[in-house]
């Protein structure tokens, strides 16, 4: 196949800078990054398809072969299940916090509040792990003792700034970081759809795909990618910025848009899909299985994970920090709560390789993802909406099956 796509190589590399410089004069227009609603969705959709984004091609190759689209469409089916119970709750459950009608409802939310904090510690080791992966690439490095050596240090750096009260400032690197990412995976996937129109036109486009476990070994490893496309639980916790309705209408968009994003991605990529996961290295393989689109596939990808790993993983400091400083009722500091969740962050950089960080992430935000169907199902019955119910049931038993 690599015969057969060089020639194209021009092209895509043509195809993919266009677009990318296209998108950015969309993405970074004035009107469009003063606009609420924009901001709004933006908050949401940058976390979802932020890390998954980069490594969800490789490892559902590697755990779903050619299937790998099947089974991002039910992991995007069961995000949206979850974004459901979620959106449930900022309407129905958010305006009685202040008053509630039983003690259930503040030990859910307070619960759900401490195991998101936890979640946070996990995928902040998570995001930095991607973000020193992808900075050794520029010198072709996959050392794993190097990759967690530097993401060490920078986490230890953002919880000196954390603990310094710093942290603050360096959130205005999302803004930028969402915009370029977007701009590549824009220009990511036009050039995939020209070379693989290309490939079709001349009768050179196969799937094929490493070695993969079936059944039930299948189902398993699938569903324990969720963190593929988390995120949209971070609208919960805009209520200070936008009310219920747009934090609801901006969510279910993100939502719609990542979907769309993600099954298109997968699907134009299983034409890559070659050998199974290294040994090393496999945080980046996404930059080995598209190099032959192009030579600007590399740094484009490197240059987006930079940002966005960054800016994600300085988000989700913060919102750990204020999240269990919230749990501990005011007695633990902010600042203090930065600090120890960098500790917890640079323990599991240490302890557990990236897939395995994949996996505790995962387990994570299911946790809180099953507090909430739990919450939503109780105010569905309160509410005598019963359909609602049954599918916040469902998701409970869904949660519960996943962690377990």
């Amino acid at each position: 196949m690599e015969a057969a796509i060089a020639p194209m190589l021009s092209v895509s590399n043509l195809v993919l800078m266009s677009v990318a410089l296209l998108c950015a004069g969309l993405f970074f227009h004035p009107k469009l990054i003063a606009s609420p609603m924009w901001r709004a969705t933006v908050t949401p959709l940058a976390s979802i398809i932020g890390s998954g984004f980069l490594v969800a091609g490789p490892i559902l190759a590697h755990s779903a072969g050619t299937g790998a689209w099947v089974a991002m469409c039910a992991l995007c089916l069961l995000a949206y299940a979850f974004g459901a119970a979620i959106r449930y709750n900022i309407v129905h459950i958010e305006p009685i916090l202040d008053k509630p009608p039983s003690k259930a409802v503040t030990m859910i939310e307070r619960a759900s509040r401490l195991s998101l904090s936890f979640a946070y510690f996990i995928s902040i080791a998570y995001y930095i792990n991607l973000f020193a992966a992808f900075g050794l690439r520029f010198g072709d490095v996959t050392d794993p003792f190097l990759i967690r050596i530097i993401a060490t240090a920078v986490i230890a750096f953002l919880g000196v700034m954390g603990a310094a009260g710093g942290l603050r400032s360096l959130e205005q690197l999302e803004v930028v970081a969402v915009g370029v990412k977007l701009c590549v995976i824009a220009g990511l996937l036009a050039s995939l759809a020209v070379a693989t129109g290309i490939m079709l036109a001349r009768g050179d486009f196969a799937w094929s795909a490493p070695v993969h476990p079936h059944g039930a070994a299948e189902l398993q490893v699938i569903l324990g990618l969720v963190i593929l496309v988390q995120g949209f639980e971070t609208s919960r916790y805009l209520g200070e910025e936008y009310d219920a309705a747009m934090r609801v209408k901006t969510m279910r968009r993100a939502q719609w848009l990542s979907t769309a994003i993600y099954i298109v991605f997968i699907f134009l990529i299983t034409g890559y899909f070659k050998n199974g996961l290294p040994v090393e290295g496999g945080e980046t393989a996404i930059i080995d299985m598209l190099a032959p689109i192009g030579a600007a596939v590399a740094p484009m990808i490197i240059i987006a994970a930079l940002a966005s790993q960054f800016s994600a993983a300085v988000a989700d400091m913060n919102g750990a920090g204020g999240l269990l400083s919230e749990s501990a009722n005011g007695k633990l500091s902010v600042k203090a709560a930065d600090m120890v969740t960098a500790c917890v962050a640079i323990g599991i950089i240490w302890v557990a390789n990236i897939y395995e960080i994949i996996a505790y992430a995962s387990k994570a935000f299911v946790f809180y993802y099953a507090l909430q169907s739990l919450q939503a199902a109780w105010a569905a019955r309160r509410n005598g909406h019963m359909g609602r119910l049954a599918l916040f049931s469902g998701c409970l038993a869904m949660a519960a099956a996943i962690v377990i």
